[in-house]
Protein backbone atom coordinates (compact mmCIF):
# COMPACT_ATOMS: atom_id res chain seq x y z
CA UNK A 1 0.00 0.00 0.00
CA UNK A 2 2.84 2.42 0.88
CA UNK A 3 4.49 1.68 -2.45
CA UNK A 4 1.25 2.49 -4.30
CA UNK A 5 0.81 5.73 -2.35
CA UNK A 6 4.42 6.71 -3.10
CA UNK A 7 3.94 5.94 -6.81
CA UNK A 8 0.74 8.03 -6.84
CA UNK A 9 2.50 11.00 -5.19
CA UNK A 10 5.48 10.80 -7.55
CA UNK A 11 3.18 10.63 -10.56
CA UNK A 12 1.43 13.82 -9.42
CA UNK A 13 4.74 15.56 -8.76
CA UNK A 14 5.90 14.64 -12.26
CA UNK A 15 2.66 15.89 -13.82
CA UNK A 16 2.93 19.14 -11.82
CA UNK A 17 6.46 19.73 -13.16
CA UNK A 18 5.14 19.43 -16.72
CA UNK A 19 2.21 21.72 -15.91
CA UNK A 20 4.58 24.34 -14.46
CA UNK A 21 6.57 24.34 -17.69
CA UNK A 22 3.43 24.66 -19.84
CA UNK A 23 1.90 27.49 -17.80
CA UNK A 24 4.93 29.57 -16.79
CA UNK A 25 7.37 29.01 -19.67
CA UNK A 26 5.77 27.64 -22.84
CA UNK A 27 2.35 29.28 -23.06
CA UNK A 28 3.44 32.91 -22.39
CA UNK A 29 6.10 32.58 -25.10
CA UNK A 30 3.96 30.63 -27.63
CA UNK A 31 6.44 27.73 -27.56
CA UNK A 32 4.73 24.62 -28.95
CA UNK A 33 7.33 21.97 -28.13
CA UNK A 34 5.24 18.94 -29.05
CA UNK A 35 2.74 16.81 -27.19
CA UNK A 36 -0.83 17.69 -26.29
CA UNK A 37 0.40 20.82 -24.55
CA UNK A 38 2.17 22.04 -27.69
CA UNK A 39 -0.83 21.34 -29.89
CA UNK A 40 -3.05 23.09 -27.33
CA UNK A 41 -0.85 26.18 -27.43
CA UNK A 42 -1.26 26.31 -31.21
CA UNK A 43 -5.03 25.78 -31.01
CA UNK A 44 -5.32 28.35 -28.21
CA UNK A 45 -4.06 30.95 -30.66
CA UNK A 46 -6.77 29.90 -33.15
CA UNK A 47 -9.50 29.49 -30.49
CA UNK A 48 -8.66 32.12 -27.84
CA UNK A 49 -12.07 31.80 -26.16
CA UNK A 50 -11.10 28.43 -24.68
CA UNK A 51 -8.43 28.26 -21.96
CA UNK A 52 -5.28 26.24 -22.57
CA UNK A 53 -6.15 23.72 -19.86
CA UNK A 54 -9.64 23.18 -21.27
CA UNK A 55 -8.23 22.59 -24.76
CA UNK A 56 -5.82 20.02 -23.29
CA UNK A 57 -8.70 18.22 -21.55
CA UNK A 58 -10.72 18.13 -24.79
CA UNK A 59 -7.75 16.90 -26.83
CA UNK A 60 -7.01 14.13 -24.34
CA UNK A 61 -10.63 12.96 -24.49
CA UNK A 62 -10.52 12.90 -28.30
CA UNK A 63 -7.15 11.12 -28.40
CA UNK A 64 -8.19 8.46 -25.92
CA UNK A 65 -11.41 7.81 -27.86
CA UNK A 66 -9.38 7.48 -31.08
CA UNK A 67 -6.94 5.23 -29.22
CA UNK A 68 -9.71 2.96 -27.97
CA UNK A 69 -11.12 2.71 -31.51
CA UNK A 70 -7.82 1.86 -33.24
CA UNK A 71 -5.86 0.18 -30.46
CA UNK A 72 -8.39 -1.22 -28.03
CA UNK A 73 -7.93 -1.06 -24.27
CA UNK A 74 -4.13 -0.83 -24.23
CA UNK A 75 -3.88 2.14 -21.89
CA UNK A 76 -3.25 1.60 -18.22
CA UNK A 77 -5.18 3.48 -15.56
CA UNK A 78 -2.00 5.33 -14.60
CA UNK A 79 -1.57 6.78 -18.08
CA UNK A 80 -5.21 7.90 -18.27
CA UNK A 81 -4.93 9.48 -14.81
CA UNK A 82 -1.60 11.22 -15.51
CA UNK A 83 -2.89 12.65 -18.80
CA UNK A 84 -5.95 14.24 -17.26
CA UNK A 85 -4.10 15.24 -14.06
CA UNK A 86 -1.70 17.26 -16.20
CA UNK A 87 -4.56 18.92 -18.07
CA UNK A 88 -6.43 19.84 -14.88
CA UNK A 89 -3.21 21.13 -13.27
CA UNK A 90 -2.64 23.48 -16.21
CA UNK A 91 -6.25 24.61 -15.98
CA UNK A 92 -5.86 25.18 -12.23
CA UNK A 93 -2.67 27.21 -12.66
CA UNK A 94 -4.39 29.35 -15.30
CA UNK A 95 -7.28 29.97 -12.92
CA UNK A 96 -5.37 30.71 -9.71
CA UNK A 97 -1.97 31.94 -10.97
CA UNK A 98 -2.74 33.76 -14.23
CA UNK A 99 0.20 34.89 -16.36
CA UNK A 100 -0.08 38.37 -17.87
CA UNK A 101 3.29 38.29 -19.58
CA UNK A 102 6.41 36.14 -19.92
CA UNK A 103 8.77 35.81 -16.96
CA UNK A 104 11.69 37.23 -18.96
CA UNK A 105 12.60 38.72 -22.31
CA UNK A 106 15.19 35.97 -22.80
CA UNK A 107 13.32 33.29 -24.73
CA UNK A 108 16.18 30.80 -24.79
CA UNK A 109 16.80 30.66 -21.04
CA UNK A 110 13.07 30.25 -20.38
CA UNK A 111 12.93 27.40 -22.89
CA UNK A 112 15.93 25.61 -21.37
CA UNK A 113 14.79 25.94 -17.74
CA UNK A 114 11.20 25.03 -18.57
CA UNK A 115 12.14 21.99 -20.64
CA UNK A 116 14.50 20.71 -17.94
CA UNK A 117 11.72 20.97 -15.36
CA UNK A 118 9.17 19.31 -17.67
CA UNK A 119 11.46 16.55 -18.93
CA UNK A 120 12.43 15.67 -15.36
CA UNK A 121 8.73 15.50 -14.49
CA UNK A 122 7.97 13.30 -17.49
CA UNK A 123 10.83 10.97 -16.53
CA UNK A 124 9.31 10.66 -13.04
CA UNK A 125 5.94 9.76 -14.59
CA UNK A 126 7.59 7.23 -16.94
CA UNK A 127 9.42 5.68 -13.99
CA UNK A 128 6.06 5.00 -12.34
CA UNK A 129 4.99 2.96 -15.39
CA UNK A 130 2.77 5.67 -16.86
CA UNK A 131 2.96 8.42 -19.46
CA UNK A 132 1.23 11.71 -20.10
CA UNK A 133 -0.59 10.24 -23.11
CA UNK A 134 -1.07 12.63 -26.01
CA UNK A 135 1.26 11.98 -28.92
CA UNK A 136 2.09 8.56 -27.44
CA UNK A 137 -1.34 7.43 -28.70
CA UNK A 138 -0.65 8.74 -32.21
CA UNK A 139 2.74 6.98 -32.13
CA UNK A 140 1.14 3.67 -31.09
CA UNK A 141 -1.36 3.93 -33.97
CA UNK A 142 1.49 4.61 -36.44
CA UNK A 143 3.34 1.62 -34.98
CA UNK A 144 0.35 -0.71 -35.38
CA UNK A 145 -0.66 0.24 -38.91
CA UNK A 146 2.59 1.47 -40.49
CA UNK A 147 5.24 -0.40 -38.43
CA UNK A 148 6.88 2.87 -37.35
CA UNK A 149 8.75 2.54 -34.05
CA UNK A 150 6.94 4.20 -31.15
CA UNK A 151 9.91 6.43 -30.29
CA UNK A 152 10.14 7.66 -33.86
CA UNK A 153 6.37 8.12 -33.98
CA UNK A 154 6.46 10.38 -30.92
CA UNK A 155 9.34 12.35 -32.44
CA UNK A 156 7.52 12.76 -35.78
CA UNK A 157 4.37 13.92 -34.00
CA UNK A 158 6.24 16.44 -31.85
CA UNK A 159 8.18 17.77 -34.85
CA UNK A 160 4.92 18.16 -36.79
CA UNK A 161 3.43 20.18 -33.91
CA UNK A 162 6.57 22.33 -33.68
CA UNK A 163 6.45 22.86 -37.46
CA UNK A 164 2.82 23.99 -37.28
CA UNK A 165 3.85 26.68 -34.79
CA UNK A 166 6.02 28.27 -37.50
CA UNK A 167 2.89 29.20 -39.47
CA UNK A 168 1.09 30.52 -36.39
CA UNK A 169 3.86 32.22 -34.38
CA UNK A 170 6.60 32.80 -36.96
CA UNK A 171 9.94 31.13 -37.85
CA UNK A 172 11.88 32.36 -34.79
CA UNK A 173 9.50 30.90 -32.22
CA UNK A 174 9.13 27.78 -34.40
CA UNK A 175 12.89 27.16 -34.41
CA UNK A 176 12.98 27.52 -30.63
CA UNK A 177 10.15 24.97 -30.47
CA UNK A 178 12.22 22.53 -32.56
CA UNK A 179 15.11 22.98 -30.15
CA UNK A 180 12.75 22.37 -27.24
CA UNK A 181 11.64 19.03 -28.73
CA UNK A 182 15.25 17.85 -28.98
CA UNK A 183 16.18 19.14 -25.52
CA UNK A 184 13.15 17.44 -24.00
CA UNK A 185 14.17 14.03 -25.33
CA UNK A 186 17.77 14.40 -24.15
CA UNK A 187 16.81 15.41 -20.60
CA UNK A 188 14.22 12.62 -20.30
CA UNK A 189 16.80 10.00 -21.33
CA UNK A 190 19.38 11.38 -18.91
CA UNK A 191 16.94 11.55 -15.99
CA UNK A 192 15.68 8.00 -16.56
CA UNK A 193 19.27 6.77 -16.51
CA UNK A 194 19.71 8.33 -13.07
CA UNK A 195 16.66 6.44 -11.78
CA UNK A 196 18.02 3.10 -13.03
CA UNK A 197 21.72 3.69 -12.56
CA UNK A 198 22.68 0.01 -12.44
CA UNK A 199 26.04 -1.24 -13.61
CA UNK A 200 27.22 -4.55 -14.98
CA UNK A 201 30.40 -5.56 -13.13
CA UNK A 202 32.77 -8.16 -14.60
CA UNK A 203 35.47 -9.38 -12.19
CA UNK A 204 38.50 -11.63 -12.66
CA UNK A 205 40.18 -12.26 -9.32
CA UNK A 206 42.45 -14.79 -7.65
CA UNK A 207 40.08 -14.60 -4.68
CA UNK A 208 37.04 -15.62 -6.68
CA UNK A 209 35.38 -17.54 -3.83
CA UNK A 210 35.64 -14.57 -1.45
CA UNK A 211 34.28 -12.19 -4.07
CA UNK A 212 31.38 -14.49 -4.92
CA UNK A 213 30.46 -14.93 -1.24
CA UNK A 214 30.62 -11.17 -0.64
CA UNK A 215 28.26 -10.45 -3.55
CA UNK A 216 25.76 -13.13 -2.54
CA UNK A 217 25.96 -12.98 1.27
CA UNK A 218 26.82 -9.33 2.03
CA UNK A 219 25.23 -7.49 -0.91
CA UNK A 220 22.34 -9.91 -1.37
CA UNK A 221 22.84 -9.93 -5.13
CA UNK A 222 23.10 -12.70 -7.69
CA UNK A 223 26.07 -13.41 -9.92
CA UNK A 224 27.00 -15.56 -12.89
CA UNK A 225 30.28 -17.51 -13.06
CA UNK A 226 32.02 -18.11 -16.38
CA UNK A 227 35.10 -20.26 -16.84
CA UNK A 228 37.76 -18.73 -19.06
CA UNK A 229 41.41 -19.16 -19.99
CA UNK A 230 43.99 -16.38 -20.12
CA UNK A 231 45.49 -15.79 -23.57
CA UNK A 232 48.97 -14.96 -22.25
CA UNK A 233 49.71 -17.84 -19.88
CA UNK A 234 46.78 -20.22 -20.64
CA UNK A 235 45.79 -20.08 -16.96
CA UNK A 236 42.23 -21.13 -16.05
CA UNK A 237 40.21 -18.31 -14.50
CA UNK A 238 36.75 -17.65 -13.10
CA UNK A 239 34.90 -14.62 -14.47
CA UNK A 240 32.19 -13.23 -12.17
CA UNK A 241 29.43 -11.08 -13.68
CA UNK A 242 26.90 -9.24 -11.54
CA UNK A 243 24.51 -6.26 -11.71
CA UNK A 244 24.80 -3.68 -8.92
CA UNK A 245 23.42 -0.23 -8.15
CA UNK A 246 25.77 2.64 -7.35
CA UNK A 247 25.75 2.08 -3.58
CA UNK A 248 26.53 -1.66 -3.80
CA UNK A 249 29.18 -1.03 -6.46
CA UNK A 250 30.96 1.34 -4.07
CA UNK A 251 30.88 -1.32 -1.33
CA UNK A 252 32.24 -3.90 -3.77
CA UNK A 253 35.15 -1.64 -4.77
CA UNK A 254 36.14 -1.17 -1.13
CA UNK A 255 35.98 -4.94 -0.57
CA UNK A 256 38.05 -5.67 -3.69
CA UNK A 257 40.76 -3.24 -2.62
CA UNK A 258 41.10 -5.13 0.67
CA UNK A 259 41.19 -8.71 -0.69
CA UNK A 260 42.74 -8.43 -4.15
CA UNK A 261 44.23 -5.16 -5.36
CA UNK A 262 45.42 -6.88 -8.57
CA UNK A 263 41.90 -7.97 -9.61
CA UNK A 264 40.77 -7.08 -13.12
CA UNK A 265 37.37 -5.34 -13.12
CA UNK A 266 35.34 -3.82 -15.95
CA UNK A 267 32.21 -1.72 -15.40
CA UNK A 268 29.41 -1.07 -17.91
CA UNK A 269 26.50 1.33 -17.45
CA UNK A 270 23.17 -0.33 -18.26
CA UNK A 271 20.35 1.49 -20.05
CA UNK A 272 17.67 -1.05 -19.10
CA UNK A 273 17.54 -4.38 -17.29
CA UNK A 274 14.58 -6.73 -17.52
CA UNK A 275 13.69 -9.86 -15.58
CA UNK A 276 14.73 -11.43 -12.25
CA UNK A 277 14.75 -8.76 -9.51
CA UNK A 278 14.65 -5.83 -11.91
CA UNK A 279 11.88 -4.60 -14.24
CA UNK A 280 9.16 -7.03 -15.19
CA UNK A 281 9.03 -8.09 -18.83
CA UNK A 282 5.31 -7.20 -18.97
Amino acid sequence: MLKKIWSFLMMNIGALCVAVNVHFFLSPNDLATGGVSGLSIVLNKVIPDLSLGMIMICLNIVLFIVGFIFLGFQFGAKTIYASFALSFMVWGLETYVPMQEALSNDLLIQLIIGQIIAASGMAIVFHQGASTGGTDIIAMILNKYFSIEVGKGVLFSDIAIAASSIFIFGPTVGMYAFFGVILNGLVIDYTLQQFDNNKEIVIISRESDLVRNFIVQQLGRGATIHHAKGAFNQEDKEVITTILNRKDYTRLKKFMSSVDERAFITVHSMNEILGENFKRLA
